[in-house]
Formats: structure tokens, C-alpha cells, sequence
């Protein structure tokens, strides 16, 4: 899920991939690259193969699993395909959308990433279906009206901060000097595991529910994240934007708010044109799923 500029979640998510190992990895053999070309199957002209992880809720996940329902991107990789003629099909992996574009898309093995940040210098994207921002997550009856992350209520805030590791929400902490507060927390929310060699994250819903249930005063996520258990929870919870950008120490600006695309491998540009001509045509239906999904929609450039 990346946007033009040096300082988006691209870096943020290639910094990642090093510390795990990953982006070696991406550097095959020649011998290596031919045998995973032979084995990728020959696409269906008449089917739309979707990239689709089974463990990246509220995105991307199967019918069902673990009594959720289908994720909003596949309902609108679903959307996207009968705009386009096709029959979708989604080729499934276990393993969490940040390699998505190494271990499916770049080896043929499905043809588009749903969800990428406007301009992911990995992929061809297509123009913007949605834009949304970083939101600020608190329990309605707290009366936390911040409208951003520098707001002096936020500021004023003791108790944890509810984040998700390796995005904005790390250096928002550090620019409060409340990282080292919430690092313990934070990792307690994943058992102490740690992330060298491996991904570790915390889920969305469990973000959502840290505030619900008051462990934590606050959260700081991508709207999409956690947009639909903010919506759901029995706690009446209030959602606002977080702002625009965070500057780090060393003065380089990160945006909190991005444009959402249709990623394509670089070399599939007469699928992107037939992808960007089926995204104006399903507009209202898409509107409908992020609206539905409770999602807010930023006007473009905004």
C-alpha cells in the first residue's frame, strides 16, 4: 500500500524488507528467473488474476476466516474485473501483502496488486481510486476533538499510544518524545516478538480495541486499517484526521495522506490503460465499498 516524493511508506517498507533479508532475495539468478517464468500459468484473457493475501484484514481476506467478511479490496478487485469484462480470480498466499510484488506479481503469478501507494516505483499504478489519511482514534467519551497529531491534547495525553510498527505513527512518538513510553507497550501487543528476521505487526482490530477498552488514550493508524472496526465497535469511538505531515529530526517530511492505486508489473502497460478505464466506469459502486467500509475520502491533491 505507497506516493511521489523521497519520504512515503515506500522507505518505510524497503527499510523493512532489509532488516528482514528480503530485498536480497529479489536479486535472482538468471537460471532462477527463467524456471520461475516456465512455471508461472498462462493468464486467461477473460480473467482478472488478483494478488490476494489471506492475512492482511481489512484489506485482503478470504470469506469467512475468522468470521470476517471478504476484504474491501477484493470486493473491489471483484468490482474492477466485471467493469473490465472479466471473471476475477484471486490467487491466494499466507503470507502478509508486503510481498506481494517479489513472491506474486513480479513472478507472473497473478498480474495486479490492489491497494498501492499513487506512484509505488515497483509497479506501473493507475490513476487514484480513492484518497484517504493517517486518522487519530479515541473513545467519544473522552472529548478528544484533535483534529491533528501536534494538537495540544494530544500532546497532553499520559497514558499509550496504540501504533502500527514501521509507519508514521513511530515518528509521530518521537516527535512527542513518547516513543520510549509506548515501546514496551507496543511490543506487548505482539508477545515481545521481535522483528529482526521476521514481519511483525499489530493488527488493526487490535489497535481499534485497545482504545475501546481503554488500555490505550489514543491511536494513530491509515484509515483504512482500522475504519472498519472503529465502525463496528460497541464503544461509540470517535475518528478524525491526523493532519497532513510529520517532519522527522533529520527534516525530511512524511505525508499522511496518499492516493490509492492499481499496481501492474512494469512491463503490463496495456493492462494499466484497460484498468484505468474501468476504474471511471466503476466509480460509484467503488465510492460505495470505502463509504460502506467507513472510510474517509480526501478530495484529490487535497
Amino acid at each position: 500500500m505507497t506516493h511521489s516524493g523521497p519520504t512515503t511508506r515506500r522507505l518505510l517498507l524497503a527499510s523493512l524488507l532489509l532488516s528482514l533479508g528480503a530485498m536480497p532475495a529479489m536479486a535472482q539468478s538468471p537460471a532462477a528467473t527463467a524456471q520461475t517464468a516456465a512455471a508461472a500459468p498462462v493468464a486467461d484473457p477473460g480473467v482478472l488474476r488478483v494478488c490476494a493475501s489471506e492475512v492482511e484484514a481489512p484489506f485482503s481476506l478470504k470469506e469467512g476466516k475468522t468470521g470476517e467478511k471478504l476484504g474491501f479490496e477484493n470486493r473491489i478487485a471483484e468490482v474492477l474485473a466485471t467493469a473490465m469484462g472479466r471473471k476475477v480470480q484471486f490467487v491466494w498466499t499466507s503470507k502478509p501483502a508486503i510481498y506481494q510484488v517479489r513472491d506474486q506479481l513480479d513472478p507472473k503469478l497473478c498480474d495486479v496488486v490492489m491497494g498501492v501507494d499513487t506512484g509505488d516505483e515497483r509497479m506501473l499504478t493507475s490513476k487514484s481510486y480513492y484518497r484517504t489519511s493517517y486518522v487519530l482514534v479515541t473513545r467519544a467519551d473522552r472529548n478528544i476533538t484533535a483534529t491533528d497529531w501536534q494538537d495540544p491534547q494530544v500532546k497532553a495525553l499520559g497514558g499509550h499510544f496504540a501504533i502500527r510498527f514501521y509507519s508514521p505513527g513511530e515518528t509521530m512518538l518521537k516527535r512527542l518524545g513518547k516513543y520510549e513510553d509506548n515501546a514496551a507497550y507496543l511490543y506487548g501487543l505482539v508477545n515481545f516478538k521481535s522483528p529482526r528476521n521476521q514481519y511483525v505487526q499489530i493488527p488493526g482490530d487490535r489497535i481499534v480495541s485497545e482504545v475501546a477498552n481503554g488500555e490505550a488514550d489514543i491511536a494513530f493508524a491509515f484509515a483504512p486499517e482500522v475504519a472498519r472496526y472503529v465502525k463496528a465497535s460497541q464503544v461509540p469511538l470517535r475518528m478524525s484526521l491526523a493532519g497532513t505531515s510529520i517532519t522527522r529530526f533529520d527534516g525530511t517530511v512524511v505525508p499522511l495522506h496518499y492516493d490509492q492505486s492499481v499496481g501492474v508489473r512494469r512491463d503490463d502497460a496495456a493492462l494499466l490503460a484497460e484498468i484505468d478505464a474501468a476504474l471511471m466506469k466503476a466509480r460509484p459502486q467503488i465510492d460505495e465499498i470505502l463509504v460502506e467500509e467507513g472510510i474517509p475520502l480526501l478530495k484529490p491533491n487535497s
